[in-house]
């Protein structure tokens, strides 16, 4: 049985008065005594004291300061600037800093650089004659619309009409000569097409020269586009080929033929979407969920009202410092609103509960207030001091979205301390006290997990292991900790375009939704995954090796060839030579053209290989001064000392294989060459975000040992609190990795924070486990009796925030952005973790605890 709290402060003191007065102060001495030891602490109590001043005497001067602040920033929501796609993940990447220095020096500016438009084809056989007529008609009809700046067309339509009619160089040419040719001689012209590469690499991997038929085919239409202009979606998640692409599909549709448009334009459209989709259908249920648990956690509604106002605040502070900031709204703070209603609902049904736990007890609205601040301003402090660490370890990464995010999380923490500690309490006395000069009715005055509640009856379960075994339970955690945390190394990791796109099939209870909630119709997944799986090699599966050097010294030209001969396993070769596009391909061609560039090349083909080894410069010259002086310029500079050498690989080999093969392939090169791509540019992100994670968690668990070891031991003279208090931290941490694991989650642009985010939200539990345990303690001098004040009050408060915040985050699963998803899983996990450790792991750590320091 737990004695009564003032009678147990006059006789809790073996050396006499403690200085407590649990109507007023409970914090007042600078030095108390348990068990018989002293216990120097800082007296804090006068920073304290001046705080509860203003919220019991002048609630109205605070809630008034708080509402204009809210104002102040409420300006800067009108400057947030947003940021969406991979881009924003690569901008420090040497490999994308390789890609953007190949992108400038072969797509010089005022000059333009072409985007491409794929017409994909499929029926049950895309090779017929009326197939191949329809794609000619679907190319004829995209060239005849001037606004979409069609500068070329290509498909194997186009390859077998050119086989039937060498002069058919035109599409309408190239209609002709299909129309004109009978059913046996189109497919006797397929037959003869297929022994070209360009021709086999643009057809379905089903495709039977004997009966001239293919399930699919690939038509590529080229779009004019100004010069240093990005065609991938950039900032805003926008692309310049998204109205362009957009349009074409309405172009297509009015083809009798089952053809798919696709492209970044079209990837870049679905990218933006598929956020506000996720939502529109996200944010109803959350706030449903949220509201339904916060009504079961405050039973009154003006203090719900109260909870409710100051969760907006904490919103628009942190936001309306992003814009104020400068700092652009990317895909992945897309999680901050999420963590601070994870903090601002615990942090106010914290101070909501403690309050009414005095109130029960008969005292007045300001002595109550004062003792719930009391104590809850230092664990409130400490939350947040050890969640800003967690956050600010994301500093360390270097991926400049996760360093952002870190930076804005941190700031909406510090936001949401000052609001719930100070505002909320405010505004809680104001009303409280309006109320009763008013006679105003109130509901749930009765504090969660009261005693006779059926909460009541739950909570206990950690008392009663640590009553019973807590050394074995505590080795059975131990291990079971151990054995997460390796089970967690075999985490994968990932960062690809498909993470933020929706999946392939939107589930049938999304579809099923009413306007405005349906989701829009999606393709891109789908299609991505139908070229992987019927294509050796798509539109973007291609690598780049950037060489630097001399391009005129002799063995420059020799040094591409011999790289290409027996090509790494996931480069596609063809008759032991990679399938690659570099100058030497504009050579030849240009030498097949002309015949006195031809016999250049031979008097300079040392070797006789059919490559050049001497007099290279004038080999240039002459390739500048000809017809194919645009295309040289794709793959060679004007001053000879850089060149790009374009590669296709297999789409289905792994990013890894493909990173690891191109720089093995960069290596063969005697001109100093780096492999490049998005490819490797996502295989060094994905590599940067493993790194990121540990990096962070490493960090933030370092900053937060040595803070609670500090604040322990300045505010209760027992540093070894601090231990304590991580225990359950570092279990619920293994738990969530060891489940990323299990539930097949990797570490990507949004999960890679999760760990150090783990870190920052499970302090949240524990800290209030332990500091009011400290705070029963001193009155106790009984650590069961302490702890069962401990559970049944916090453990209450803690049941509410945990089924509120878990629930309301936790429909992040409804996303149509799969990592959005992901990430909110991980989070409902972190906090159910986190509740669970804290009530039934740290009464065991605190009496063991308690025995050594006994």
């Amino acid at each position: 049985m737990v004695r009564d709290r003032e009678d147990s402060t006059a006789d809790s003191d073996v050396d006499g008065d403690t200085g407590v007065d649990p109507d007023t102060d409970r914090h007042s001495s600078v030095e108390s005594s348990t068990n018989g030891g002293e216990r120097g602490r800082v007296n804090y109590q006068a920073v304290i004291d001046l705080v509860d001043e203003w919220i019991t005497e002048r609630p109205r001067a605070v809630i008034l300061t708080f509402f204009l602040l809210t104002a102040v920033f409420s300006v800067g929501l009108g400057n947030i600037s947003t940021e969406a796609g991979t881009e924003q993940f690569t901008k420090e990447s040497p490999s994308q800093e390789a890609l953007e220095e190949v992108n400038q020096e072969f797509s010089p500016a005022f000059e333009t650089t072409n985007g491409t438009t794929q017409l994909i084809q499929q029926g049950t056989n895309v090779l017929s004659k009326g197939e191949l007529l329809a794609i000619l008609e679907v190319q004829q009809r995209l060239q005849d619309r001037e606004n979409l700046r069609v500068v070329s067309t290509s498909s194997a339509a186009a390859i077998v009409a050119q086989t039937i009619d060498p002069n058919a160089t035109t599409v309408g040419a190239q209609i002709d000569a299909i129309e004109g040719a009978s059913r046996s001689e189109v497919e006797d012209a397929v037959q003869r097409a297929a022994q070209s590469d360009g021709f086999r690499g643009i057809v379905s991997d089903d495709f039977n020269r004997e009966a001239a038929s293919a399930s699919a085919t690939i038509g590529v239409v080229e779009h004019e586009i100004p010069g240093g202009v990005s065609t991938t979606a950039g900032q805003g998640g926008t692309s310049p080929l998204t109205p362009i692409q957009t349009t074409a599909q309405s172009v297509v549709g009015s083809v009798d033929s089952d053809i798919t448009v696709f492209g970044s334009g079209i990837i870049a459209a679905e990218n933006g979407s598929v956020i506000t989709d996720s939502m529109l259908i996200i944010t109803p249920a959350a706030v449903l969920l949220i509201f339904a648990f916060l009504i079961y956690s405050y039973r009154d509604p003006l203090d719900l009202l109260l909870g409710v106002i100051a969760l907006g605040m904490a919103i628009v502070w942190t936001f309306g410092f992003l814009g104020i900031a400068g700092i652009p709204f990317s895909q992945l703070l897309i999680a901050v609103p999420p963590l601070l209603l994870a903090v601002g609902i615990d942090f106010g049904i914290h101070a909501i509960n403690r309050y009414r736990e005095e109130r029960v007890e008969g005292k007045d609205v300001g002595s109550s207030m004062r003792i719930a601040t009391d104590q809850l301003l230092v664990a409130f402090f400490i939350v947040t001091g050890t969640t800003v660490m967690g956050f600010s370890s994301n500093g360390v990464s270097d991926l400049p979205p996760i360093r952002d995010f870190g930076f804005v999380a941190a700031i909406g923490i510090v936001f949401t301390f000052l609001i719930f500690g100070i505002f909320l309490p405010a505004a809680k006395v104001f009303l409280d006290e309006l109320s009763i000069r008013r006679g105003l009715p109130r509901f749930g005055e009765q504090p969660l997990g009261s005693e006779g509640s059926a909460l009541s009856r739950v909570l206990p379960v950690g008392l009663v292991i640590a009553r019973k075994a807590p050394y074995v339970f505590l080795i059975a955690v131990l291990l079971f900790t151990a054995g997460s945390s390796y089970y967690a190394t075999g985490v994968d990791t990932s960062f690809n375009t498909e993470d933020f796109l929706p999946p392939e099939d939107v589930p049938d209870y999304l579809e099923s939704l009413p306007e405005p909630f349906a989701p829009n119709e999606y393709t891109v997944t789908k299609t991505t995954n139908f070229l992987e799986e019927n294509f050796a090699s798509a539109e973007d599966d291609t690598v780049t090796i950037y060489a630097q050097g001399s391009l005129t010294a002799d063995y420059a030209l020799e040094s591409i060839h011999h790289a290409n001969r027996d090509p790494p396993d996931s480069f596609i070769a063809s008759n032991r030579r990679a399938d690659a596009q570099s100058i030497l391909m504009v050579i030849d061609d240009y030498a097949a053209q002309s015949p006195e560039f031809r016999r250049l090349v031979e008097r300079n083909d040392v070797d006789d290989d059919g490559v050049p080894d001497d007099n290279l410069e004038e080999i240039y010259d002459e390739l500048l001064s000809s017809p194919y002086r645009s295309q040289t310029l794709e793959y060679i500079t004007e001053d000879y000392t850089s060149t790009q050498i374009v590669y296709s690989v297999k789409s289905s080999a792994s990013q890894d294989a493909i990173t690891t093969d191109v720089h093995s392939m960069a290596d063969r090169y005697r001109l100093s060459a780096t492999g490049t791509g998005n490819t490797v540019v996502f295989q060094e992100i994905a590599d940067t975000i493993l790194a990121s994670a540990i990096q962070s968690l490493a960090v933030a668990l370092l900053a937060t040992t040595v803070f609670l070891l500090l604040i322990y031991h300045m505010l209760e003279g027992r540093a070894s609190l601090g231990l304590v208090n991580l225990v359950p931290i570092v279990v619920s941490v293994a738990l969530l990795a060891g489940s990323m694991r299990l539930f097949d989650i990797p570490f990507n642009a949004l999960t890679a924070t999760i760990l150090a985010i783990a870190l920052g939200l499970g302090i949240d539990y524990s800290v209030h486990v332990v500091h009011r345990f400290t705070d029963e303690y001193e009155l106790t001098d009984d650590v069961f009796a302490a702890l069962e004040r401990t559970v049944l009050g916090t453990g209450g408060a803690l049941t509410g925030s945990m089924l509120t915040t878990a629930s309301g985050i936790g429909v992040l699963v409804l996303a149509l952005f799969p990592v959005l998803g992901q990430f909110g899983v991980l989070i409902a996990l972190t906090v159910v973790y986190s509740y669970i450790t804290a009530l039934v792991v740290t009464p065991s750590v605190i009496v063991v605890w308690e025995s050594a320091i006994a």
